[in-house]
């Protein structure tokens, strides 16, 4: 009997879920398949995976030509999802599940990869401009609109001026930084995420934008 009690105590103590519609969207950016696991272009990939554990679920559901899942995260019903459209098309799914849902840019957090600080910060705006990012430059063209929330994660500057960009966002993160990123930055990110939610950005960007 003690079992079943207990049972019934965790359940009413349970937090509560967010009833109603899905009125907000949490996009991770990367790229779809396992040649692109651990790379510095799947940053948005690792967090979003996070902000999924800490509300329970995951990502599995393919719809809107991206894997997705429900969720309550800072007091709204969220869909947090993975486009599986490759970076440079990413605004096809983005506003595709907008559409559906009938959500405003002002609804939709994005998080993506930036190389232009290092692994171990991050950068969070309410809006602005996509910053040579081809994820966020198509989500831009996509919505017609730069109105929407992002959380810039660092993965770290080219080595050389010279250096290919694409073969250093494709490259994969040195052992010591993608612990750094998976066990430091993406709980921060996730913590982020929900005071976002929340209605508090300015909490955010003070605790967790550097």
């Amino acid at each position: 009997m003690t079992d079943i009690f207990s049972l019934f105590q965790k359940i009413g103590s349970s937090t509560p879920v967010a009833k109603g519609p899905v009125t907000h969207l949490v996009v991770g950016l990367g790229n779809p398949g396992k040649d692109y696991e651990g790379t510095r272009h799947n940053a948005g990939f690792i967090c979003i995976d996070e902000v999924a554990k800490r509300c329970g679920v995951k990502i599995l559901s393919s719809k809107f030509h991206a894997l997705v899942s429900e969720a309550e995260c800072g007091g709204k019903r969220v869909l947090l999802m993975k486009p599986q459209t490759f970076m440079n098309l990413s605004g096809v799914a983005v506003a595709e599940a907008a559409g559906f849902y009938q959500i405003p840019p002002e609804r939709i957090l994005v998080i993506c990869d930036d190389i232009n600080f290092g692994v171990g910060h991050a950068r969070i705006r309410l809006k602005g401009s996509n910053g040579g990012h081809n994820g966020l430059r198509n989500i831009e063209d996509r919505l017609g609109s730069q109105a929407y929330m992002r959380i810039r994660v660092g993965v770290g500057q080219k080595p050389s001026p010279e250096y290919d960009l694409a073969a250093w966002v494709l490259g994969r993160f040195p052992q010591d930084e993608l612990h750094l990123l998976e066990e430091t930055m993406a709980p921060r990110v996730a913590d982020a995420v929900e005071l976002m939610l929340a209605g508090k950005p300015e909490d955010a960007m003070s605790r967790y934008s550097k």
